[in-house]
């Protein structure tokens, strides 16, 4: 099965991939990097509510040039746009949103995701510029579901999917499906297990590309 939009960037192949498996009516949370590309690419006519940390409930597509309100940015300081209904409040009111587990879903970027779901995405190790965890941490634990966005491997070659993430940790065992732009793949109670492939992809490509043992679906 090919799950890759054709026409787009890997960024944006990824992002489109996320969009179109959003259930309706969901409340969810962009993280930083590829995961705010995902409200461009929603269904016409579903409904996906979009929460930002920095305090907004029904953020839209990231702005044009000729839509830019310079009081308005996402969480990664980047313009974006309001759907109409949107909420604007301050943090307090956000996390609490987080961290009552109001939102379905969450999707974040990550440097590790081990096979039992641990992931990894602020710090490479204790000498990173990275001051703290951040708001990661509530998003993590927070949300109903956490999906990853990601390349599949470093810009060295090395696997993102691991058997033990050798990064320090953001949360245990929270990440259930992950978005590469060679696949979509599970965590399941038997470790990664392939969804679907990305466009020209096999499964033995993906599992050379994969340091923990990658397991195909039942179906």
């Amino acid at each position: 099965m090919n799950a890759k939009p054709a026409g787009l960037t890997n960024r944006e192949k990824i992002a489109a991939t996320i969009a179109q498996d959003i259930p309706e009516g969901w409340h969810v949370n962009l993280g930083i990097g590829v995961p705010l590309l995902v409200g461009g690419f929603v269904p016409k006519g579903r409904e996906v509510l979009f929460q930002s940390e920095n305090g907004i409930l029904g953020m839209g597509p990231l702005a044009k040039p000729d839509q830019v309100d310079p009081w308005l940015v996402n969480a990664g300081k980047q313009d974006t746009t309001l759907l109409p209904g949107a909420s604007l409040f301050d943090h307090s009111l956000s996390f609490a949103m987080i961290r009552g587990k109001h939102l379905e879903l969450c999707i974040l970027g990550a440097y590790q995701v081990a096979s039992n779901g641990d992931l990894a995405n602020w710090s490479i190790s204790a000498e990173d510029s990275a001051p703290a965890v951040g708001g990661a941490m509530d998003l993590a634990v927070g949300a109903q579901n956490i999906w990853i966005a990601m390349d599949h491997v470093t810009k060295t070659g090395e696997s993102k999917l691991v058997e033990s993430c050798t990064y320090p940790l953001t949360a245990a065992g929270v990440v259930k499906r992950i978005y590469t732009d060679l696949a979509v793949i599970d965590v399941t109670v038997r470790g990664f297990e392939l969804r679907s492939l990305m466009e020209g992809m096999d499964f033995d490509s993906v599992q050379a590309r994969t340091d923990a043992k990658l397991h195909r679906a039942g179906n």
